[in-house]
């Protein structure tokens, strides 16, 4: 990767240190290894990772910077839970849990965590019966998981126990 490419980190992120600009560049090549394995984002996206998916993510690490209690539902392939736990290894005390109920995913999320050693846990359930398993965040994520109505229903007791939603969502 090059020095736009850790620029164009910088950007959507803010500040972010050479160490983890390259361990997401290994990360993304770890992701791509396994989507040929177990179809984590579509094959279509998979010549653009970098653009399409580690910099449309972190971009929420810079909406707020203080928060330091994050959960990511529906993590799948690690977008955006993952790229925050990158970018919150670099910030004190700073975690985020991964909601993912499909046993695949889960193990590929699991095993990253393991490999780079960040700051986040795994959580193997449906999201509906996530809530007792989560430590209480300040930010709930969701990223491609659902229509929005549909987000707020399943995001609720996070919500109204005074989390904020950032929730990438597409023109439709």
């Amino acid at each position: 990767m090059s020095a736009a490419s850790w620029a164009s980190l910088q950007e959507a992120a803010g500040p972010v240190s050479r160490e983890t600009f390259e361990r997401l560049v290994e990360f993304e090549t770890v992701f791509q290894k396994w989507n040929r394995r177990i179809n984590l984002a579509a094959q279509s996206t998979q010549d653009d990772v970098w653009r399409r998916h580690i910099l449309d993510s972190a971009q929420l690490a810079r909406i707020k910077p203080e928060a330091k209690r994050w959960v990511d539902l529906g993590s799948g392939g690690g977008f955006p839970g993952l790229v925050l736990a990158f970018l919150l290894a670099e910030r004190d005390g700073a975690s985020i849990d991964l909601v993912e109920s499909n046993r695949k995913k889960a193990s590929f999320l699991q095993a990253v965590v393991g490999q780079f050693n960040l700051p986040a846990r795994v959580v193997a359930r449906r999201i509906d019966d996530a809530y007792p398993f989560v430590s209480t965040p300040q930010i709930v994520t969701a990223r491609a998981l659902a229509s929005l109505p549909v987000l707020l229903e399943l995001s609720a007791p996070w919500l109204t126990a005074g989390a904020r939603g950032l929730f990438h969502k597409g023109r439709d």
